[in-house]
């Protein structure tokens, strides 16, 4: 994995995101970048976009 980039609708549940973030991705972790946003699609929450490198 490389990078993500996390969208959300409340900032205010960073914390909560790290924790769930942690249970998928293993250290090193993948860089990341985390905006909140007014709306996502279909009423989401959270929407995590990965790019990876394959070997």
């Amino acid at each position: 994995m490389v990078k993500t980039t996390v969208l959300v609708t409340d900032l205010g549940e960073f914390a909560a995101i790290n924790d769930v973030y942690a249970r998928y991705f293993a250290e090193p972790f993948p860089a990341r970048a985390c905006y909140q946003v007014a709306a996502l699609p279909r009423g989401a929450m959270v929407e995590v976009e990965a790019v990876i490198a394959l070997d």
